[in-house]
């Protein structure tokens, strides 16, 4: 197996998952996001948000916070510094992989 290849290996495993990935990445663009606007975009159910969500927030990635809007539950999610830092070391590990395959 070439170097290239034996590199795909050290990708972050919590960020690389489909679903997580793309959670990330929404939270990378904005200050913070509520659960329904993360279930709009991701299209994920409610179960499995909430599964990827905590394991992110069990990473250190991403935190939770449940407050109420009136009568109405809150979910809050946001990037952590540890999150965005991952994120950003993921996004130059898999541009390095492509940038050096792709020759």
């Amino acid at each position: 197996m070439s170097h290239e290849l034996l590199g795909l290996g050290d990708l972050d495993r919590i960020i690389h998952e489909p679903a997580r990935l793309l959670i990330v990445t929404i939270l990378s663009t904005v200050e913070k996001a509520d659960f329904l606007f993360l279930q709009r975009e991701t299209k994920l159910t409610k179960g499995n948000l909430s599964a990827h969500l905590g394991k992110l927030e069990e990473a250190g990635y991403i935190k939770i916070e449940k407050t109420f809007k009136g009568k109405l539950p809150l979910t809050i999610c946001n990037l952590t510094a540890n999150g965005r830092k991952a994120f950003e070391q993921y996004r130059q590990r898999l541009i390095q992989f492509i940038d050096t395959t792709s020759k």
